[in-house]
């Protein structure tokens, strides 16, 4: 979708409603679809009663409390690194302590923030903010029109939905723009075409949507007439999962695009001139385009094409778009092997840097077309950082080749580089103090194997003398899904709350992530959902038979697609764990994509509707396969009422329909948060304390 985005929050585009009424045959005898009600007085009277209860057993007594204490102190530390974005001649960042609860978007410059102690100048103070409007605002980022970055879209949450308001706001006259643009609450997709001009994607009302409930059209929004009077450039098929519109503005030029997604991992995108006319570009619709850079399109190949292999990066230039033997015009950036594979692409004036992986260890490379031999072929090498720890660009625009990057393993603390340009020498300009004691800890590799053979790399972090008894309390974590990888980072509340009480932590990079790239991935979507709860299964038994832990001391965790994933492996193997966190998941899988936006998905999933995949979907789905007079863990589970990306209505029957069958439960609900479950530091602070609280009591860190 957005190829430079300065919004920090995942891009929502459409306004849907929380409920859904549609039957389908899983509704039949599905006794606890009230739950589904999100704001009725009875479901609500029963997330009260289950608040109640949990809060009692996890979040009322003294280790609690001092666990809270600590992961606030933490999240409102001073010593943070304020993470930066460019825009123009200011360095941006919104801050959030105990002062500042809903937080701060303040700025410096580049002088000052290499500093020991910058100098901030507020810009926006969303507390003061929701004090005069009487609100409960929660920020979603901003999308600024370069390369002034006088003049934003500030996104507004009610509660923390991803659904939000978007307001007009100059950043360099600190106000909201009285008769600017402003949209009412929806997932709203907004870019600048010009000063008087946005490309805009939303609700215009009934036919304006795709059948998973996003932005079925763009449009050109013109300054002083009603966003619903807005030019209509282009409408994808009510089939589509979403249609989106991008400026990227860079010095040598300026390009719109436009695209449809067919499915999540589908989609097709066009060059518009002045004249809105479109160019259709000519890659497969499961390629990623990554960047418009100088005079070409970058894109990330995710199956063989033209006999170049998956996950290859390519080059063509837009002016090829049309030629005869597009093979021949096609330009190798980058090529994997068998333990290199591409994680991200980051373009800035002159360059393109590339994130690597290498068994899950990060590294830069920087690169730039060169002819040889009559022929462009893309030089660089590597930038200087560290060793075998998670890289990422954290910040850099277009009109510069300056960068931050940010280094980071489970036991060394975030250090944030600046680099003037790629190739020159890194200047570490913050590094974040230790925030638990680590100098007793180790990070070890191990691989599992799965259930069809495959072997599945995981990390272990515990104390460096580890005794082999079976005893030791251990937390495994994992995804599992939309290409997302699991790499090592540095969590002060991890630390802190669990390993230095004496646990051990597990992340678990098992298929359907981009550990290994888009092979990883595909070898789990759809009808092989399976192989990733195998996966995570075997890491299981894998710590088990080494005698690191044993079902009694072994607790899983996961969140939303990791929701789904601990759901599935704990109904599926109930006898390996005895805790489990299920926050904001996915557990109704034959429901899902009746709860918007979840028909979004069906291209990671299937779609329950056709037998075929209904079928597969079945034999996993955790809310189907809960059975009666069955020993399951006591799990916890956590959601938000103001989640409008995976429904609450998930955890909610889940929850219901194990205490129908006799199981003992935790639920614990959030009034705000959306899909992050809180959102300020205080509501933070209390969900970490709960969950650590409830993980030492069921591992025996801590005496019940």
């Amino acid at each position: 979708m957005k190829l430079f985005t300065r919004v920090i929050f995942t891009i929502t585009l459409a306004l849907f409603p929380l409920y859904s009424s549609a039957q389908s045959p899983a509704t039949a005898d599905d006794q606890f679809i009230w739950l589904e009600e999100v704001e009725s007085e009875t479901s609500l009277n029963w997330v009260n009663e289950h608040n109640v209860v949990t809060k009692s057993a996890f979040a009322n007594d003294e280790q609690f409390q001092k666990m809270q204490k600590q992961a606030l102190d933490i999240m409102n530390s001073e010593e943070r690194i304020p993470y930066v974005s460019f825009e123009g001649d200011y360095l941006y960042n919104f801050w959030q302590d105990e002062v500042n609860v809903r937080g701060v978007l303040r700025r410096t410059t580049l002088e000052k923030y290499r500093s020991e102690n910058p100098e901030w100048e507020v810009v926006l103070d969303i507390d003061a903010l929701n004090k005069s409007e009487g609100k409960s605002w929660v920020y979603k980022g901003y999308t600024a029109f370069p390369p002034e970055y006088k003049y934003a879209m500030v996104y507004l949450s009610d509660g923390g939905k991803d659904a939000t308001i978007v307001r007009e706001f100059d950043l360099f006259e600190k106000k909201f723009i009285d008769n600017g643009f402003t949209l009412p609450e929806a997932k709203s997709s907004v870019d600048w075409f010009d000063y008087n001009t946005l490309i805009l994607g939303t609700d215009f009302g009934p036919g304006s949507l795709t059948s998973s409930g996003y932005a079925r059209q763009v449009r050109l929004w013109k300054r002083g007439t009603p966003y619903t009077d807005a030019e209509l450039i282009f409408t994808g098929d009510s089939t589509d999962t979403w249609v989106w519109g991008n400026i990227s503005v860079r010095p040598e030029a300026t390009i719109f695009s436009i695209g449809r997604g067919m499915s999540f991992w589908e989609s097709e995108q066009w060059i518009v001139d002045d004249k809105m006319n479109r160019l259709k570009v000519p890659l497969p619709i499961d390629a990623s385009v990554n960047a418009h850079f100088k005079d070409y399109v970058i894109a990330t190949l995710n199956s063989e094409w033209l006999g170049i292999g998956e996950g290859t990066l390519i080059a063509l230039k837009m002016s090829d778009f049309n030629a005869p033997d597009l093979r021949s015009k096609i330009e190798i950036v980058f090529s994997p092997d068998e333990k290199t594979f591409l994680s991200g692409v980051t373009a800035t004036k002159d360059y393109l840097v590339l994130n690597l992986l290498e068994n899950v260890r990060g590294k830069l490379i920087y690169l730039q077309p060169q002819v040889q031999d009559g022929k462009n072929v893309w030089t660089g090498g590597e930038m200087d950082l560290p060793d075998y720890g998670t890289i990422r660009v954290s910040s850099a625009d277009a009109f510069h080749n300056a960068l931050m990057v940010n280094f980071q393993d489970f036991l060394t603390p975030s250090k944030l580089y600046y680099f003037t340009d790629p190739k020159s020498q890194a200047e570490e300009i913050k590094t974040l103090p230790d925030m638990f004691d680590a100098s007793g800890f180790a990070i070890v590799q191990y691989e599992a194997t799965s259930k069809d053979g495959t072997k599945i790399p995981y990390f272990i972090v515990s104390e460096k003398d580890l005794p082999l008894d079976g005893a030791n309390p251990t937390l495994l974590y994992g995804y599992g899904g939309f290409r997302a990888s699991m790499k090592p980072h540095y969590s002060a509340t991890i630390g802190k709350l669990w390993l230095e009480q004496g646990g051990l932590y597990v992340s678990a990079n098992i298929r359907g992530g981009s550990e290994f790239g888009p092979k990883w991935h595909k070898s789990a979507l759809l009808e092989n959902r399976q192989r990733c709860y195998d996966d995570f299964i075997a890491v299981a038994e894998d710590l088990i038979a080494r005698k690191i832990t044993s079902p009694d001391h072994l607790g899983i965790m996961g969140g939303s697609n990791g929701g789904l994933l601990v759901g599935a492996v704990f109904t599926q193997r109930p006898d390996l764990f005895n805790a489990v966190v299920c926050e904001v998941p996915l557990l109704d899988m034959l429901r899902y994509h009746k709860l918007p936006p979840g028909a979004s998905w069906m291209g990671e999933y299937g779609n329950p509707d056709i037998p075929e995949q209904r079928a597969f979907i079945s034999k996993y789905s955790p809310y189907q396969n809960v059975k009666e007079n069955t020993k399951y863990p006591e799990v916890l589970f956590v959601t938000s009422t103001k989640d409008d990306r995976v429904h609450p209505g998930h955890a909610r029957k889940m929850a219901a329909k194990m205490e129908e069958f006799g199981a003992k439960i935790y639920f614990y609900e959030n009034t705000e948060g959306g899909h992050g479950r809180a959102a300020d530091q205080v509501q933070r602070a209390m969900m970490y304390g709960m969950e650590y609280n409830y993980l030492g009591k069921m591992l025996g860190v801590i005496e019940n």
